[in-house]
């Protein structure tokens, strides 16, 4: 029988003052039986640093990228159905990116590990076609002090400021400074 996902809750307070968005998000996070709590709390990152002002263009959503091949982490899609935002997790392959890239307007990778300078060496040239990708380093200390944060049950306060995010949960904060790779299009 196989192993089924583990169900996690968050609440949410962000205050993104660099994109003047405030809300509290109520997020349902499906962690897949291979994923670790240092990925899944990556993909609550970018839910937060990606959240749209409101829903009039569709809302921000999980995808079920470790099921299904076709589907990234997150995604946004418009009320046609058109996907408006293409988030990645972890370290693509540029022939998925450039597979990605035409099928949205913004396409985004959040890479996590100690690797991503060699990943990202071996890449960077093959995607410089593709204007409409963004590609992000968490430093991989920030991404497992992030990762301590992860329970069943969270209320997160997220504010975003200068580049800076800051991430607590009443008891403990952790701050992730996110570095552009890729120069801006």
């Amino acid at each position: 029988m196989a192993i089924k996902a583990t169900i996690y809750k968050a609440q949410l307070q962000l205050a993104d003052m660099d994109r003047s968005i405030y809300g509290d998000h109520s997020v349902t996070i499906a962690r897949h039986p291979s994923e670790t709590d240092e990925r899944m709390m990556i993909r609550l990152l970018a839910f937060a640093l990606n959240a749209p002002a409101d829903d009039h263009n569709g809302a921000l959503e999980f995808a079920k990228d470790l099921w299904d091949a076709d589907e990234p982490s997150l995604w946004q899609k418009d009320l046609t159905g058109q996907i408006m935002q293409w988030i990645e997790i972890g370290q693509p392959d540029d022939k998925r990116l450039m597979k990605a890239s035409p099928r949205t307007e913004t396409l985004s990778v959040y890479s996590f590990s100690h690797s991503t300078p060699i990943w990202w060496a071996g890449i960077a040239t093959k995607i410089t076609r593709a204007r409409n990708i963004a590609v992000w380093q968490v430093p991989a200390d920030q991404s497992q002090a992030l990762a301590a944060l992860a329970q069943r049950t969270m209320q997160l306060q997220v504010t975003v400021q200068d580049g800076a995010v800051w991430v607590g949960d009443g008891a403990h904060s952790v701050e992730i400074t996110p570095q552009r790779l890729n120069p801006v299009a």
